[in-house]
């Protein structure tokens, strides 16, 4: 296997900064998704419960719980044992901030010819790992 005469790579530190970006994504993205869906929750069914949460994120009861925990110790939500969940104002912020983002480029996959169904599905990767200067050009694309 030769090497390709044009073939080049990024500079070390450029392509370091772009995987550190990506994994500092997937570090958010729980968060993100289980405040995200708590919002929609709300918004629909007028509460959020553990066992919502854990169906529709596909995760075992014990996986919501555990993330649910954290969301608590994070300042994101509030709960008690047996009850609702409920976003806290940092939650609810977040919510609101994610819901955007996703709206963003949901509107501008369906706006390029992509199907209602796949560009939720894709809108759902991409949101997390959108660089706020591409979602604000996504953004003016629809506009």
């Amino acid at each position: 296997m030769g090497k390709k005469p044009d073939a080049k790579l990024a500079d070390p530190k450029v392509q370091a900064s772009w995987f550190a970006r990506v994994r500092q994504a997937h570090q958010t993205e729980t968060t993100e998704d289980y405040v995200e869906l708590i919002a929609d929750l709300i918004e629909v069914q007028q509460e959020a419960r553990l066992s919502d949460l854990a169906a529709r994120l596909g995760v075992a009861h014990p996986t919501a719980n555990k993330v649910v925990s954290r969301l608590k110790e994070e300042g994101y939500i509030e709960s008690q044992p047996y009850r609702s969940i409920f976003l806290t104002d940092k939650g609810r912020k977040l919510a609101k901030k994610c819901k955007e983002r996703h709206q963003i480029v949901l509107d501008f996959l369906i706006r390029l010819g992509v199907d209602p169904e796949a560009a939720e599905f894709d809108a759902e990767g991409i949101e997390h790992h959108i660089s706020e200067k591409t979602l604000q050009i996504m953004k003016k694309f629809g506009n």
